[in-house]
């Protein structure tokens, strides 16, 4: 990693990604070998050894990870589940408990309810805001492990993660910062407290929706030695050319977050002015909740915009079916406008649960287009109503 670097853009540049010593190559290679030629038995060549445990073209992206997030240590995963699962497990055992947000991603719900809960770990969702019932929560739980989401999938909750660190370190438990939605250039969870941060670095780390992956940065040498053992030992790594790809797109992920933030800004407040719209939910708006919050700990609002209809359930998947730059489809931050319907797509797994999301709803992914062809694509399809 380059050390002494302080901008966000140039961390995201340069960390770990010095140019490659033999030919000068300013992009270093993508190493596709799956195993290192031995000096003698047991001496290896700088550390390499099998690709499992180390390839050089994913070190790299580690440490880029770590640099983007100010952290020390940083482990890339095959997607951003396995890399929750590899951390869980690295620090967890059968009997802990997790307190999480009460409108978690349903993807990790699902790993953290249906998978890791028949291993023996149990969860308490709770609402992150109130301060005494998540207090109560972690004490009854005797929890080991804070979840938060923030800005949160798909309801936009904004979660305060100084006052959470605080409650989650007085009773003994570590708190894990789920970054994807604002990304390490709009807010970095380990400079407020958090011990750890994850990623599905498949939305804007990656940012061009053609790979899959997931990264999990600490600065505790000791967790780093706990999770770098699941990663070898369980093997869920990324592969060189989608560790490549992610490279590639984090060095851009300043600009294109620019991009994102001013047009989900404009979109919401035309969304805002529809006399079909029931509901925003945007941080960017002053009377929103967790608005002062979030500009205290974020530097721009980020790209993503939660829309409720008044016309219930029937006009959401109207809409969801009628844009055509709006492109309906799961995952989020990639360069080009997503929408999704959460309630039978991203979070059907916590339907007729606490964490089921309203019927109304429609998650959109604000893309870096031009804004005013967005909104006229949006325009037309509300014709459709």
């Amino acid at each position: 990693m380059t050390e002494n670097i302080q901008g966000s853009n140039t961390r995201f540049v340069h960390a770990g990604q010095e140019f490659e010593p033999h030919t000068g190559a300013v992009v270093p290679p993508v190493h596709f070998s799956t195993t290192y030629a031995q000096e003698a038995i047991g001496k290896l060549r700088n550390g390499y050894e099998y690709g499992r445990g180390t390839n050089p073209t994913r070190d790299s992206l580690q440490a880029q990870l770590a640099g983007a997030e100010l952290g020390k240590h940083a482990f890339s995963f095959s997607s951003g589940l396995a890399a929750e699962d590899s951390l869980i497990r690295a620090i967890l055992r059968p009997g802990d408990h997790i307190v999480l947000g009460n409108d978690a991603y349903g993807g990790s719900f699902r790993l953290i309810d249906r998978v890791l809960g028949a291993w023996g770990i149990g969860n308490t969702p709770v609402d992150m805001s109130n301060e005494q019932a998540l207090t109560a929560a972690i004490e009854k739980n005797k929890a080991k492990l804070v979840w938060v989401e923030t800005p949160s999938n798909p309801m936009m909750t904004i979660t305060d993660i100084a006052k959470v660190a605080q409650i989650a370190h007085a009773a003994g438990a570590l708190l894990v910062v789920d970054n994807t939605f604002a990304s390490p250039f709009l807010q970095q969870p380990l400079t407020l407290g958090a011990d750890i941060v994850v990623h599905s670095t498949t939305k804007y780390i990656g940012g061009h929706s053609d790979v899959v992956g997931g990264a999990v940065i600490v600065k505790d040498d000791e967790l780093a030695e706990k999770i770098g053992f699941i990663q070898f030992a369980v093997g869920a790594v990324s592969g060189p050319m989608d560790a490549f790809l992610t490279t590639r797109g984090l060095k851009t992920l300043g600009v294109r977050m620019c991009a994102h933030n001013e047009n989900a800004e404009k979109v919401a407040h035309w969304l805002r002015e529809r006399k079909e719209v029931e509901r925003v939910l945007y941080p960017g708006f002053e009377d929103h909740p967790g608005h002062d919050i979030a500009k205290k700990q974020m530097s721009g609002f980020g790209g993503m915009v939660s829309v409720q209809f008044s016309g219930g359930e029937a006009a959401a998947r109207k809409i969801a079916e009628s844009t055509k730059l709006f492109t309906l489809a799961e995952s989020l931050g990639g360069i080009e406008s997503l929408m999704n319907y959460p309630s039978e797509m991203t979070h059907a797994s916590v339907k007729g649960t606490e964490l089921a999301v309203p019927v109304n709803l429609l998650r959109l992914s604000v893309g870096i287009e031009d804004v005013a062809d967005l909104i006229d694509d949006l325009d037309r399809a509300f014709g459709a109503l």
